[in-house]
């Protein structure tokens, strides 16, 4: 029997709805979901099965000394609009909502990086479909998110196959609309990112054309708000939320198994879709130091949707970067780590 793909709904998940650069709703479950003691308070961002999830499954919130309040966004772009209007201090998204809080001139600092993989960025066609090439989809329709991190993997990919997006028909849809426009055949192609990719191809309802690697960046960051990096207990704070992050990641890369339970728990994954999709990407982040390769990777994401209009004017991302916290982090051109096969 066939595997039945979950409803779209279900997947509001940390490092897929994070990297929507467009759209979603500003509101966040700030409730009094705290952990930790003492008297500073760090109020940090998150999204469904994220930092929280990932960092109380490493036991990284054991000896807290300080306060950490969680407040649950649905996406990355309304984390960050908590992050400029200070009601958050730090967060955690994909490589292409800080190019448009950037666009947008919002007081935002990226402190912290992982580098992993791009096999999540997926061009996904379905089985019986003839295309077996990118340069194929000359005159195709393809559904992707605005300004998401997929739709930036979609240009580029195009780009690399000699064609502009002017060359296709883009459809421009959520996710949701997508996956159900993709499995009912009213598009040709879906560009997108894990856990969908790893949905889709679990459920055996589409292949791969190509995915983002050698197109995309395989970036995520750590978000501050420039108010909370000038308080100094607060960025004493941070350092150490960090290297309690970076401490988790290494876990979740150790632990696939217990990881990829954890998340499906948190967030209603089919438990074979969170393991597949932990090793195609989510587990093989590796802590990377926030440098001048990393700048130029985003300006060139800048640069993409600057010329496609998308965002207004000139913008130096170079300025929205913060390396204090780099330590002796490796640079951000660190191969991610890769799972072996069995």
């Amino acid at each position: 029997m066939r595997p039945r793909l979950v409803p779209a709904a279900a997947l509001l998940l940390p490092f897929a709805l994070l990297l929507t650069a467009c759209g979603g709703s500003s509101a966040a479950d700030s409730g009094s979901d705290t952990d930790g003691k003492g008297s500073l308070t760090l109020d940090v961002g998150d999204q469904k099965g994220g930092s929280e999830a990932l960092l109380r499954a490493a036991g990284e919130l054991d000896d807290l000394d300080y306060k950490i309040k969680w407040s649950t966004f649905t996406s990355g772009p309304p984390l960050l609009e908590a992050v400029n209007a200070k009601a958050v201090d730090i967060g955690g998204v994909g490589n292409t909502p800080p190019v448009f809080a950037a666009g947008a001139g919002s007081k935002i600092t990226v402190v912290a990086a992982w580098h992993g993989t791009s096999d999540g960025d997926a061009l996904l066609v379905p089985n019986d479909s003839r295309l077996t090439r990118t340069d194929q989809l000359k005159g195709r329709s393809v559904a992707v998110a605005q300004g998401s991190s997929a739709h930036y993997q979609l240009v580029a990919s195009l780009r690399k196959a000699g064609l502009a997006p002017s060359d296709v028909q883009v459809k421009y849809l959520q996710p949701a609309d997508a996956l159900a426009a993709f499995t009912s055949g009213k598009v040709d192609a879906w560009a997108v990112w894990d856990p969908y990719t790893s949905q889709v191809l679990q459920a055996e309802q589409g292949r791969l054309l190509t995915t983002g690697q050698g197109v995309t960046n395989g970036l995520s960051f750590q978000v501050a708000a420039p108010s909370a990096l000038r308080d100094k207990a607060k960025a004493a704070v941070i350092e150490d939320y960090l290297d309690r992050l970076r401490r988790a990641q290494d876990w979740v890369h150790d632990h696939p198994e217990e990881w990829a339970k954890v998340w499906a728990k948190d967030t209603g994954l089919p438990y074979e879709v969170a393991l597949a999709s932990v090793k195609r990407s989510n587990g093989t982040r590796v802590p990377v130091a926030v440098d001048e390769p990393l700048v130029r990777s985003e300006q060139e994401i800048v640069d993409t949707f600057a010329d496609l209009k998308l965002i207004p004017g000139k913008v130096d991302f170079g300025a929205f970067v913060d390396t204090r916290y780099n330590g002796d982090l490796p640079p951000s051109t660190t191969a991610p780590r890769v799972y072996k096969e069995k």
